[in-house]
């Protein structure tokens, strides 16, 4: 007797693609376009999902935003030629109340929030992915550059293929729940092959700029955004050096980051960095460039993405999406962890994400990942 044995799809399904019901989150940028064109063409049941997270901003024309205004047009306009249902969900309440006012009450606190993890963690991979549950579809899918592989039972994330492109950092917060749901296409592709198939699909944003600045801080203007929500957060305070002397004033801690050069505004034999923020006695405190390098870092909230044996050994890890992989020693305390790196890093915040890796024969594999509470500062040592 023979027996047929069945394939899966591209997106791993035992079924036809006709069969699958997937949503795909449309931002209204190539990279989500080009993913509904691929699913559509190769058959999938397609639902585009956009979703308006705040009321459009007036910026220059050089800034690009996601999620409002014409990137939702342009979403609309890609559905309508790709021939697929699209659906806009209006989330602004949420995402007000998930993201930028955590963003606000985080640089109120001296720290140096990443909104779109916040965002992802939130109102995409959160209300976005229960509401592609209620509907029953087979899968959420998205245009981040993120490698996703299957292994016993459990989905696994990897760097993507194109470093350049990575965005992993971005989703460490990703529960496994949601990840065995979640699909990323792109995670092989580079990104000009991504605009190569946008433009044989024909699709009108294959030359859309990519988004640059955080989508609802207009040029880049976070003090703005946090004036308008807190205005009473701009308090003048004092300017401290290493030995607690006061060498001069501000008119807010907002307007400062740890790593920060410009705009301190302090005549000085050599240039100023900003070293720490205290929030607590309104006071900001510059030295010289050699105190801003970190080897301990404290993290807290943890997400965990892997059985906890893996961290018996020295790991990598990443304190910005740009930089790159820093092998450490990760030391567990419940959801909290003290991380020793072992080489100096730089320019580290509270309220920057620390990224757990681990290097084996399939890439870079995504342990987790939680959130800088505090780092040990060297010029409190001296």
């Amino acid at each position: 007797m023979n027996t047929i044995r069945k394939k899966t799809n591209s997106l791993g399904f035992l079924k036809s693609p006709k069969d699958t019901k997937i949503v795909v989150a449309m931002s209204g940028g190539v990279d989500s376009s080009t993913v509904a064109g691929l699913m559509k063409k190769e058959g999938y049941d397609v639902i585009g999902i956009t979703l308006k997270l705040y009321d459009t901003i007036k910026t220059s024309k050089k800034n690009k935003q996601c999620c409002a205004g014409q990137d939702i047009l342009d979403a609309k306009r890609v559905a309508q030629k790709l021939n697929i249902e699209h659906k806009i969900l209006y989330y602004q309440k949420k995402f007000k109340k998930d993201v930028i006012d955590t963003f606000v009450n985080s640089y109120i606190a001296g720290e140096t929030p990443i909104p779109c993890v916040q965002c992802n963690q939130t109102v995409k991979f959160r209300d976005l992915y229960e509401y592609a549950k209620e509907i029953k579809a087979d899968a959420l899918v998205t245009g981040h550059y993120v490698n996703r592989i299957q292994q016993n039972g459990n989905a696994e994330m990897y760097r993507a293929t194109d470093l350049t492109r990575d965005q992993s950092y971005f989703l460490f917060s990703t529960t496994q729940e949601q990840l065995n749901f979640l699909r990323f296409p792109l995670g092989k592709i580079k990104k000009e092959d991504t605009r190569k198939i946008a433009l044989e699909l024909n699709l009108n944003v294959a030359d859309k700029p990519d988004s640059q600045d955080i989508c609802f801080v207009p040029n880049g203007d976070y003090a703005s955004v946090i004036k308008k929500y807190n205005p009473k957060s701009f308090k003048n305070g004092n300017i401290l050096d290493v030995s607690g002397q006061i060498i001069g004033n501000h008119d807010g801690i907002i307007n400062f980051t740890i790593g920060q050069r410009k705009g301190i505004k302090i005549a000085h034999k050599e240039p100023l960095y900003v070293l720490d923020i205290n929030a607590e006695n309104n006071e900001v405190i510059v030295g010289n460039k050699s105190f801003l390098g970190i080897n301990k870092i404290y993290v807290k909230n943890i997400n965990f993405l892997c059985d906890l044996k893996f961290f018996n050994k020295n790991l990598f890890i990443k304190v910005r999406s740009t930089g790159k992989l820093i092998e450490s020693k990760i030391n567990l305390q419940n959801n909290k962890a003290v991380v020793n790196l072992s080489e100096t890093e730089q320019g580290v915040s509270p309220g920057q994400a620390c990224v757990f890796y681990e290097k084996n024969n399939l890439g870079d594999k995504v342990l987790g990942g939680g959130w800088i509470d505090k780092t040990e500062k060297k010029y409190l040592s001296t």
